[in-house]
This record gives C-alpha cells, sequence and structure tokens, in this order.
C-alpha cells in the first residue's frame, strides 16, 4: 500500500500531465492554507463586498487555464504556484474594486516581482487589532487601528512580509523562504527581527494589550 507521500506525488505527476482530476485533489489539500491568505490579505473595505471563495474559485480556474504553464516550471513548488495565482487574483480584485483608492505605500510591497501584493499595513493592524484590543467604542477602535497601523509601517517591507507569511498565514519557515525566494535561514533571522521590532513598537500602543 502506498503511503500519502507517494501518492501526492503521483498526482502532482498528474497535474504536470494535464490531469484535471489531481489538480482538484491537490487544490482542495492545500485550500485550508490558500484561504487563510486570502483572508488574511483582502483588503477589510472589501468585507463583505467580496467573498474569499469566490477568490479561490477564480483561483482554481486559473490553475485549470495555466497547467502548462506549471509543468514548464519543474523547479516551483505545486502550494507556492497555487499560492502566486491567488496572489495575482487579489491584486486584480483589489485594483478592480479599489482603483484610485488603494494606497501607494504599504498597500502593494513589490518585493522585486510584478504583481506582487505585499502585506498590507492595514490588514496587519486590522487583524491585530481585532486578536488582541479590549472591546472599545468605535472612536476608540478607529484611533488604535490607526496608532497600530503606524507602527507596522515602521517595519522593513520585506520583515513586514516574513511576519504576514508566518504568524497570519500560518507557513512555515521553508514555506516563507520558497515563496519569498531567500534562504532558510534568512527567513528564519528576518522572522525573529520582525518580531522583536514589532513589539517594540507595539508597546507604546496605549490600549492594544490592556
Amino acid at each position: 500500500m502506498q503511503n500519502h507521500e507517494t501518492s501526492a506525488e503521483e498526482l502532482l505527476d498528474q497535474v504536470k500531465l494535464g490531469d484535471q482530476a489531481a489538480l482538484a485533489t491537490l487544490f482542495a489539500a492545500h485550500e485550508p492554507a490558500l484561504r487563510r491568505m486570502v483572508d488574511f490579505r483582502l483588503d477589510p473595505r472589501l468585507k463583505g463586498r467580496v467573498s474569499p471563495s469566490d477568490v479561490l474559485q477564480e483561483t482554481y480556474l486559473d490553475a485549470l487555464g495555466r497547467l502548462r504553464h506549471f509543468a514548464e516550471k519543474p523547479e516551483m513548488p505545486f502550494f507556492v504556484w497555487l499560492r502566486l495565482l491567488a496572489n495575482q487574483r487579489l491584486v486584480d480584485v483589489h485594483r478592480h474594486h479599489l482603483g484610485a483608492q488603494m494606497r501607494s505605500v504599504g498597500q502593494e510591497v513589490s518585493l522585486d516581482r510584478p504583481g506582487w501584493a505585499g502585506a498590507s499595513s492595514m490588514c496587519l493592524a486590522a487583524h491585530l487589532v481585532g486578536d488582541f484590543a479590549s472591546p472599545s467604542s468605535a472612536f476608540q477602535q478607529a484611533e488604535l487601528l490607526e496608532r497600530v497601523e503606524g507602527a507596522i509601517e515602521d517595519l522593513d517591507p520585506m520583515d513586514r512580509e516574513v511576519l504576514a507569511l508566518r504568524h497570519f498565514e500560518e507557513l512555515s519557515n521553508s514555506d516563507v523562504a520558497q515563496v519569498l525566494g531567500i534562504e532558510k535561514s534568512a527567513a528564519s533571522k528576518r522572522y525573529l527581527r520582525a518580531l522583536e521590532r514589532l513589539k517594540s513598537s507595539l508597546a507604546a500602543v496605549p490600549g492594544l494589550l490592556d
């Protein structure tokens, strides 16, 4: 009897040959991680207007239409490829719905990649405030969000991205390195540095950890 790893490898080989059923199986296996990514990076202003499920459906259709593209990139891990497609789909969604409202600073970090939607300071702040802030009035919540967003803006863009990938998307250090195209040791060092700097910055934000 074949183990799970061998089965996954066989499915991957079938995907490279254009097998749509194999793609559906592997996509379903990675869907939880992709959903975390989409839910985290979807601009808060679009909540209620754009469903993560819709983004994932479009991502699957993109993958279906670009199987040959994946087969031509044997060095790229399947999850990294799917995540890249989901990321590109998010960029399109943001441009379509927000257009000129998208921030030129902090909203998208190119990281030397075309169409790369970097970790938004707004998204990071919204999740941090939602996770840790005590209940307060709408005004106090908005003020707190602004202060946290400012603290996150002070982080190096790459450090901010590593923090988002590890802490919010729950990717392993190995996956982070693959996604960003850096060494695993560099990804680990950046994560620890980002945590320390963010902790220091947030310590000066009143009301966050009260």
